[in-house]
């Protein structure tokens, strides 16, 4: 962009996200890599996430919210927005107001989400819009309504995976045209440590849609005739959690439905065997680099356990997953946003 004086003038990028370091989550590390890596490349962005917010209702949350982010859009020619919901209706609104370019990455599903774990139903998340909607309690048809609304007036909505946009598009009546995939962060191979123990890692947060009580049932029933294995789940800060993995046996996952986890990915850049739920998002991206099971199936997710206790099979899946070779950096991202924003009108 160039200025009055016809020099160039740097793009302001703003970043808008629920977590950011040092909260734990995936959308704090996407959030801080996507804006150094953009920062490197001569941009200048600016990050606004929820401080004394996040101990406010809904609602209450949302306003206070909107009004911190107002300066920050008239500043910005460009807004990134982390999520659906939590800063992702205050932000659009916001950018709808101010005739702002916005673009909403949609991460996971905050209605499905809290629909779970309410209800403690375990509905899949592809299974969700056709045959929950008509059960919703009047926040949820609140939460569905603004949603609609954000995606429906964001200039451009970036999925990570089509398996997540095929389920979004009849129910909020999206337009093709106005979607994009930008993949996650698949990084170069890092070395690992041999294993000292069959110690699995299984660390996810506690939500009735994670599946931590059919995972620990399983590992109840694989110990009790393998009292070497052990369930590692504590969630730590990430570096620690890196560590931690480093010298893992094994990684497992069999949430009802994941977008994009970044705990698998991990796994595949460190060559740790992995056993995976089938309702994920990236299964054509990594079906030949792990192990994949129903997570509503629990002889299966045991038979998949074992057979990574054994020799042979622990063997084989070491060399699957060694043998995925796909890179997509913090570069490549920044450059397919960089591309997208160029190309809003």
């Amino acid at each position: 962009m160039k200025g009055e004086t016809g020099m160039e003038k740097k793009t302001k990028i703003l970043i808008a996200t629920g977590i950011f370091p040092p909260q734990i989550g995936g959308p704090a590390q996407y959030a801080k890599n996507l804006s150094d890596t953009l920062i490197k490349r001569d941009f200048l962005v600016s990050i606004k996430t929820y401080g004394i917010e996040r101990r406010l209702p809904t609602g209450i949350r949302h306003f206070f919210f909107f009004c911190k982010i107002i300066p920050a859009v008239l500043t910005t020619d460009a807004v990134i927005i982390l999520d659906t919901f939590s800063v992702g209706f205050p932000t659009t609104l916001a950018c709808k107001i101010f005739g702002k370019k916005s673009i909403i990455r949609t991460g996971g599903d905050f209605l499905w989400e809290g629909y779970v774990e309410r209800t403690g139903k375990k509905v899949l998340l592809r299974d969700f819009y056709s045959t929950e909607t008509r059960l919703f309690n009047l926040k949820e048809r609140i939460i569905f309504g603004l949603t609609q609304f954000v995606l429906r007036n964001a200039s451009k909505i970036v999925f990570s995976t089509n398996w997540q946009r095929n389920i979004f598009f009849s129910p909020y009546r999206l337009d093709l045209k106005r979607t994009t995939v930008i993949e996650n962060y698949y990084g170069q191979k890092e070395s690992s440590q041999n294993p000292q123990f069959a110690r699995f890692i299984g660390s996810t947060r506690v939500l009735v849609w994670k599946n931590l009580d059919t995972m620990e049932e399983v590992f109840g029933i694989v110990t009790r005739d393998n009292p070497s294995v052990s369930l590692f789940m504590e969630n730590l800060p990430y570096e620690e959690f890196m560590d931690k993995m480093k010298s893992a046996y094994a990684v497992i996952l069999v949430s009802l439905g994941d977008i994009s986890p970044n705990m698998i990915l991990d796994a595949i850049r460190l060559n740790i065997p992995f056993i995976c739920t089938k309702e994920v998002g990236i299964f054509d991206r990594i079906k030949d680099a792990g192990a994949f099971v129903d997570p509503l199936n629990k002889k299966e997710i045991e038979s998949a356990v074992r057979m990574l206790l054994t020799t042979s099979g622990y063997e084989n899946s070491k060399k699957r997953v060694s043998g995925f070779s796909f890179v997509h950096t913090w570069e490549d991202i920044a450059f397919e946003f960089l591309a997208v924003i160029n190309n809003l009108k």
